[in-house]
C-alpha cells in the first residue's frame, strides 16, 4: 500500500536525466571557455561578458522559478476555479493529493477548446494545476482518464521538474544571450573570413545544449507518465487519455496550436497536429513521440499484470 501512496521513482530515467544534466554542465563550461578565449584572442573582455550574461541569465530563471505558476496562468488566460465551482475536478485532485501524499495545488481552468492540462510550480506548497475547457468538456475523457492526466501532472510537481527544468534552462539562456554579445561585439569577424572560424565551435556548443535540454524535457515526460500510471494503478487508462487528447489537436485551428505554442513545455500533450510518423522533428520536441509514450505505459502495463496476475491485479 506504501508504494501506491507515493509517486513512485523511476531509477533509470533518473540515471538518464541526471547524466543529460552533467552533460549539459560540460557543454556549459565548454561553451563559456570558448566564449573567453576567443573574445581574449581578439583583445575583447570576455569574461565582462560572460558576468553580465550569468546576472541577466540568473535574473530571468529567478523570475521563471518563482513566479512560473503566475506567468502561466496569464499567458493562459486561466481562471482559478474554488470546489463550488468545479467540484468534479477538486475531487479528483483531492483524491490524487492524498493517494501521493502531497500538498494540493491551486486549481484553474484555461477557456480554451484545445484539450490539455498543465501544472507548474517551485514546489508543492506554490503549485497550480490548470486544465482547459476543452479537456473537462469535449475531449470525451471518462473520470478515471481525466484522473490519470491529472496524475501526470501532478508528478511534474511532486519530481520539483519545474526546479530541474530551470536550472537547464538557465544554461540555455546564458549560452543563448552569449551568443548575441558575441555577435553584437562582431566575435565573428563582422564578415572578415579570418575570423569567421570562431563561429562554428561556440554554435555548436550552443546547438548541443539546445538538443540536450530538450532530451532532458521528453525524459520528465516518461517519468510523469510512469508516476501517474503507478499511482492510479491503470497504465492503460493514461495511454487512452493519451491518445484522446493527442488526437484531439487534431481538431483544433493551427492558428490556435500555434498561439499555444509557449506553454508547450509545460502540457500534458504537446500543441500540435499529429503528423503520422517519425521525423526529424522529433528530437527538437519536449515531449516523446505518442508511439513511445504508449509502448512505455503498455510496458508498465505488462509489469503490474506479472507483479500482480488476475482480473484485479492493477487496481
Amino acid at each position: 500500500m506504501a508504494a501506491r501512496s507515493r509517486y513512485a521513482p523511476d531509477r533509470g530515467l533518473t540515471v538518464r536525466m541526471t547524466a543529460t544534466m552533467f552533460l549539459l554542465g560540460l557543454v556549459f563550461v565548454a561553451f563559456v571557455a570558448l566564449i573567453i578565449g576567443v573574445m581574449t584572442a581578439t583583445h575583447q573582455s570576455g569574461a565582462a561578458i560572460v558576468i553580465v550574461a550569468l546576472l541577466l541569465g540568473g535574473g530571468t530563471a529567478f523570475i521563471s522559478l518563482f513566479y512560473s505558476d503566475k506567468i502561466a496562468l496569464a499567458s493562459a488566460g486561466a481562471q482559478i476555479v474554488t470546489p463550488q465551482q468545479a467540484p468534479k475536478l477538486h475531487g479528483i485532485v483531492d483524491r490524487l493529493c492524498a493517494l501521493a501524499d502531497m500538498d494540493k495545488p491551486v486549481v484553474a481552468i484555461a477557456p480554451t477548446s484545445m484539450p490539455n492540462a498543465f501544472a507548474t510550480g517551485r514546489n508543492s506548497k506554490h503549485a497550480v494545476l490548470c486544465v482547459t475547457d476543452g479537456l473537462l468538456n469535449r475531449s470525451q475523457l471518462t473520470d478515471e482518464e481525466l484522473e490519470g492526466v491529472l496524475a501526470h501532472e501532478l508528478s511534474h510537481v511532486a519530481h520539483k521538474d519545474v526546479q530541474v527544468m530551470t536550472v537547464a534552462s538557465l544554461l540555455a539562456i546564458v549560452a543563448g544571450l552569449l551568443v548575441r554579445f558575441a555577435f553584437y561585439s562582431e566575435l565573428f569577424g563582422g564578415g572578415r573570413r579570418n575570423n569567421n572560424q570562431n563561429a562554428f565551435p561556440i554554435i555548436l556548443a550552443y546547438a548541443v545544449s539546445f538538443l540536450l535540454i530538450r532530451l532532458l524535457s521528453r525524459y520528465r515526460e516518461l517519468a510523469a507518465d510512469r508516476s501517474g500510471a503507478l499511482l492510479t494503478g491503470q497504465p492503460m487508462v493514461l495511454a487512452s487519455a493519451l491518445q484522446k487528447v493527442s488526437q484531439g489537436m487534431n481538431r483544433i485551428p493551427t492558428q490556435d496550436l500555434r498561439a499555444a505554442e509557449p506553454l508547450n513545455a509545460f502540457y500534458f500533450a504537446p500543441a500540435m497536429k499529429l503528423n503520422g510518423g517519425a521525423s526529424l522533428s522529433a528530437i527538437f520536441s519536449t515531449h516523446p513521440s505518442l508511439e513511445k509514450r504508449i509502448a512505455e505505459l503498455e510496458k508498465i502495463q505488462r509489469q503490474l499484470n506479472e507483479v500482480s496476475p488476475g482480473p484485479k491485479g492493477v487496481r
